[in-house]
């Protein structure tokens, strides 16, 4: 898609883009415009002492965090990886546990993101769409599941939110919800993915209730066309 020429009115906001090759406009009430956020390495020094940065400023790190100089490591919004406050802090722990001697492990491929609105949105840092799963034929892509497949929360639901969850789990490389308390909810895929657990394995698991957690347990059995609701 290539955007055109962009009209703003007192009420409205008015985009031409271009998408195969047709032009086409668009009308919004309001336009947000995010054009990605950049490490705050200007100033740093980093030339001075040799410390090796990409062209976008990131601090080059191997997988271990250590850089390109002795002794020094680089943790957080300053390096590769997902812009997370918890993915610095578990940088931060394994730094320190390396520089201890030890051998810590972290996974970036499971590290969850949260859009903390209303509802609620999550999913991991680099999940795959379930096209791209079916080509590469790993694992099971799990179902997303309409309102009518959860009736048995409605009580749970009612108490936090109009908003239904609406859980799309991938498996094998990543997972999408949006509702009340997804971001809770999607520990539950992130502890799954870390112990390499397929749908069938959440699918075994008793899930309490009334609670949110059943969606995931219900998209499990999906997975199989085995859904007990819906």
């Amino acid at each position: 898609m290539k955007i055109g020429e962009i009209k703003t009115a007192a009420d409205s906001v008015t985009v031409n883009y271009e998408l195969n090759g047709e032009t086409t406009a668009a009308e919004f009430d309001k336009l947000i415009v995010s054009i990605g956020r950049v490490p705050n390495t200007a100033g740093l020094g980093a030339d001075v002492v040799g410390l090796q940065t990409d062209q976008r400023g990131f601090v080059v790190v191997d997988d271990n965090c250590h850089t390109n100089l002795p002794n020094v490591w680089a943790i957080g919004d300053v390096v590769r990886g997902p812009m997370l406050a918890h993915k610095a802090s578990e940088e931060a722990v394994a730094v320190a546990e390396r520089i201890a001697g030890q051998k810590p492990h972290v996974d970036f491929a499971t590290i969850p993101w949260v859009i903390y609105t209303s509802p609620e949105i999550a999913g991991w840092a680099r999940p795959k769409s379930s096209s791209r799963l079916k080509v590469s034929n790993t694992r099971k892509a799990l179902p997303a599941l309409p309102p009518t497949a959860v009736r048995w929360v409605w009580a749970r639901l009612k108490v936090l939110s109009s908003c239904w969850p609406m859980p799309r789990p991938i498996v094998s490389s990543g997972i999408h919800m949006i509702g009340p308390m997804v971001s809770e909810l999607v520990t539950e895929g992130v502890v799954s993915m870390e112990f390499k657990a397929a749908s069938e394995d959440l699918a075994r698991i008793v899930h309490a209730h009334p609670s949110l957690s059943e969606v995931v347990h219900e998209a499990a059995l999906a997975a199989d066309k085995r859904a007990l609701h819906g």
